[in-house]
């Protein structure tokens, strides 16, 4: 399992661990819609099954951003007085914002590692 979140965090193909998923080669600061690659460079692999293959990677999107936005409130608490103040929510916002083209890039990844074809 270590070795999987390593692979995807490196953006690498899951059937060959070496060709590259997306063009840009760093997941981790890039902005802008994501350019993929359509088939891996060294083993051939196709990445998009399916016109709307990556429909269910927004689930696994949504379920990130969730978890960021509980992590951010987690941690912004201690700098208020009160449980909740209403001046978390703008850092809870700018946080969920900055996270974006990365929760994209690897919603995918995780939606790809996930329906790889483990029996060949």
């Amino acid at each position: 399992m270590s070795n999987t979140l390593v692979h995807i965090l490196k953006n690498e193909c899951p059937n060959c661990h070496k060709g590259k998923v997306f063009k840009d080669k760093n997941i981790f600061l890039n902005f802008g819609f994501p350019k993929m690659n359509e088939y891996c460079s060294h083993c051939n692999y196709k990445f998009q099954k399916e016109p709307g293959y990556f429909f269910g990677a927004m689930y696994v999107n949504y379920g990130l951003t969730v978890a960021q936005g509980i992590a951010t409130y987690c941690i912004a608490q201690f700098f208020f007085e009160r449980n909740f103040d209403l001046r978390i929510i703008p850092i809870i916002a700018v946080v969920i914002t900055l996270c974006t083209s990365f929760n994209l890039r690897f919603s995918r990844l995780v939606w790809i590692y996930m329906f790889k074809d483990y029996t060949s």
